[in-house]
């Protein structure tokens, strides 16, 4: 692992970024106290005068982010990249005020009351994130009060604060606000009094307690108590501990660092002696059970603080019965809670980072394939109601509450690692799909100061409408995170350095300082097709582009002005590789089209596409909208020629407003058409034959178009003949039927 190749102790590691915080708020000209004007008459910190932002060197010196000798390739610092106006700093703003209004006594009152501290006359933040029964007090480890003195709806407390912690943190070391700094500080020392308080009780298994409830909950997870008695004790206790790396890797505070510790010291305490046939239990019962990224995170202590231990407790969270499967490619899926298995493969592939075992690494590739893209949706989201259904089925798999947004969240981390480990374009492809069109729709275009204002499913089905608030529950929690954090992975590099990776097309500009490169790009993507990078910096490097998936016009690449010759394979790289001179120009030209792209079980329900954006059909209807596609498909297989183009990413077919997913908008909506031709008809041209269909339900129209289009009029005279042939062969279509689709195939004027 970089930087780390002599592990220091515990002790050492815990001083040290204790002295770095110091340094770095001394540096930053933000000495104010973190609990200076912490409260005010609404119970909140009070936002100071505005002061200069952090500069990206203090802010890069104070990142503890982790690169393990394993990955080929790194991200940057959050401080090295700076977002220009595109379709995600719209969502990244609103969620930025969210995080400077936002009182942090609110946060921490439910931890305070659990504690028996004075709460400073703050309100709950609400939701799942409320105070709980009036008659619950700070039960110990043995001490279940029975279900009349609690309720299932707050024994969740707690999540959404680590979650708010993570926003600060992440927000700060983009930002550089010192204001952020301060309110994680303010977050991390209310942790910690809190913590102190539960240990100086004396009623607690263990001095590294820290939670909003009692302790009773782990232990009746011990007992296997069921969803609805508990609700999921280790997955709070993974967002509180995630919360607190967050805020030690991106602001150096050693004081959270020390309290992390001290919590895994206590999960280990809980956990280790206790059988593996008994662990394997608990960790699959249905959501009780589910315990987010808590290898992860402990994971992440081991690298963090030097000690190996932590790394042994996190595989006590194995589920290896899940493990097993997946590393022999056994895919056990159907019925399972996504998002309770999705958060553990970044912990198992970290695992495999820090002891080798192949296993873990083959089970975490081996589980992203079965959830993409068989069990993908068009946006990039997965699931119904909650679950994951079987392999290969999409549109099958569209019910009344479909695509839990934090799902998405996970599988955006953990096709991060992947990509880190094996440079394979795939997991990119599906990051840019699941970013644009699922996160940044999911939230709202409003501003607010007390909610996130985002969803928690982003539903799939007809006439639906995104679930948007989401206070407190864990939607809200991850909705935090998600739109503070675009910048961390439009660029990567290469480890052994040399290599630039360009994964997104957003304006942005990346500093390099350690190669010397400065890189400008300016793009309107994905509202168009083009982008452009200014190089600043002198000497060698081989600028990595990506070549999106969706690509069906050419993918065409200029330097100051001069044609290169690439071979642009649709969801790959290219390589531009030169000795680059200051202002050196890139263009980039993607030219889009409007697409219908079908769902791999049922080919007539598609989702209706352009470039790299789902488009939404605005509607009421509760029943799919039958839609002639087919008769507008032009020679490439796009339907251009069918839409007007309204700007500003929206479209109009027919009488419907098509509005692309990452709108933020508040509507009734169709994500899916249903392709509806009763007749085999090309660019308007009506052949008078039924589209017949095989046994399977696979009609002539879709096998002619199941490539997707066509190079050359020939190909597509070509496919028309050889179907009509096959179908005359199979008794769906007469001799004379069959000449008068190729008549009017070679009719038809297919642009």
């Amino acid at each position: 692992m970089q930087h780390n190749d002599v592990k220091p102790s515990r002790r050492t590691v815990l001083r040290y970024g204790a002295l770095a915080t110091v340094g770095a708020v001394a540096l930053a000209g933000a000495g104010a106290p973190a609990a200076a004007g912490r409260t005010g008459s609404a119970g909140g910190l009070v936002t100071p005068a505005a002061r200069p932002s952090v500069g990206s060197a203090l802010l890069r010196a104070a990142d503890r982010s982790v690169t393990f000798d394993r990955w080929v390739a790194e991200p940057f610092a959050m401080a090295d990249v700076t977002l220009a106006p595109s379709v995600a700093t719209r969502a990244q703003d609103q969620a930025l005020h969210l995080a400077r209004a936002y009182p942090v006594d609110r946060i921490l009152a439910v931890f305070r009351r659990n504690a028996g501290l004075d709460t400073r006359g703050a309100a709950a933040p609400g939701g799942w994130e409320g105070f709980g029964h009036a008659n619950e007090r700070a039960w110990g480890p043995d001490d279940y009060p029975g279900r009349a003195s609690t309720q299932t709806a707050n024994l969740l407390r707690g999540h959404y604060g680590g979650h708010f912690l993570s926003m600060l943190a992440l927000a700060y070391a983009s930002t550089g606000d010192p204001v952020l700094k301060e309110k994680s500080d303010a977050v991390v020392d209310g942790l910690g009094e809190v913590q102190a308080a539960l240990a100086a009780t004396g009623r607690y298994s263990h001095p590294g307690f820290l939670a909003a409830y009692g302790e009773w909950q782990f232990s009746r997870l011990e007992e296997y108590a069921p969803y609805g008695e508990i609700w999921a004790p280790y997955y709070t206790c993974h967002k509180i501990m995630a919360g607190l790396v967050d805020a030690y890797r991106l602001t150096g505070s050693g004081q959270a660092l020390e309290i992390a510790a001290s919590m895994a010291d206590w999960v280990d305490h809980r956990l280790s002696g206790l059988p593996a046939a008994q662990l394997e239990r608990m960790w699959g019962i249905y959501i009780a059970g589910e315990y987010g990224g808590m290898n992860e995170v402990l994971a992440d202590l081991a690298v963090h603080t030097g000690e190996n231990a932590y790394a042994e407790t996190a595989r006590l969270f194995d589920l290896t019965s899940l493990v097993d499967a997946c590393a022999q490619d056994q895919d056990t899926l159907d019925g399972k809670h996504a998002n309770q298995h999705i958060p553990q493969f970044p912990g198992y592939l970290k695992l495999y980072d820090i002891t080798g075992s192949e296993r873990y690494r083959d089970a975490t590739e081996n589980f992203w394939g079965m959830v993409v893209p068989g069990r993908t949706y068009a946006h990039g989201g997965h699931g119904e109601g909650e679950l994951f259904g079987p392999p290969g089925i999409v549109a099958g798999d569209i019910g009344a509450r479909n695509a839990e947004t934090c799902g998405t969240y996970n599988m955006l981390k953990l096709s991060r690692l992947l990509f880190f480990h094996t440079l394979d374009a795939r997991y990119m492809e599906y990051y840019e799909r699941a970013l644009l069109n699922h996160v940044v729709g999911s939230k709202k275009d409003v501003e607010s100061t007390t909610s996130p204002e985002v969803t928690y499913m982003y539903g799939v089905n007809p006439g639906t409408r995104r679930e948007y608030g989401n206070t407190g529950t864990c939607c809200g929690g991850t909705g935090l995170e998600n739109h503070v954090k675009y910048r961390d992975s439009v660029y990567f590099r290469a480890v052994d350095g040399g290599v630039l990776y360009v994964n997104l097309y957003l304006a942005s500009t990346l500093d390099w300082p350690e190669e010397g490169f400065r890189v400008v790009q300016e793009t309107q993507y994905p509202r168009v097709g083009s982008s452009v990078l200014t190089v600043d910096g002198d000497g060698p490097l081989d600028l990595r582009l990506r070549v999106p998936g969706w690509v069906r016009r050419g993918f065409r690449v200029r330097v100051n002005g001069a044609e290169q010759e690439i071979d642009a394979v649709p969801g790959t790289y290219v390589s531009v590789s030169r000795a680059w001179s200051r202002g050196d120009r890139v263009e980039i030209d993607m030219p889009m089209s409007v697409r219908a792209v079908p769902t791999p079980d049922n080919p007539r329900v598609q989702s209706i596409e352009h470039g790299p954006t789902v488009l939404l059909a605005r509607s009421t209807s509760r029943s799919f909208l039958r839609l002639s596609l087919s008769t507008h498909l032009g020679l490439d297989g796009s339907l251009d020629a069918a839409l007007t183009n309204l700007g500003d990413g929206y479209f109009r077919l027919g009488d419907l407003v098509l509005e692309p997913a990452w709108s933020g908008d508040d509507t009734q909506y169709h994500m899916y058409v249903e392709r509806h031709e009763p007749r085999v008809a090309f660019a308007g041209l009506d052949s008078g034959v039924r589209n017949a269909a095989r046994a399977d339900g696979t009609s002539f129209l879709d096998v002619v178009w199941e490539a997707g289009g066509f190079s050359s009029r020939h190909e597509f005279l070509t496919t028309v003949q050889r179907t009509a042939d096959d179908f005359v062969g199979a008794g769906l279509l007469s001799r004379r039927d069959a000449q008068r689709i190729l008549v009017t195939a070679g009719r038809a004027r297919l642009a």
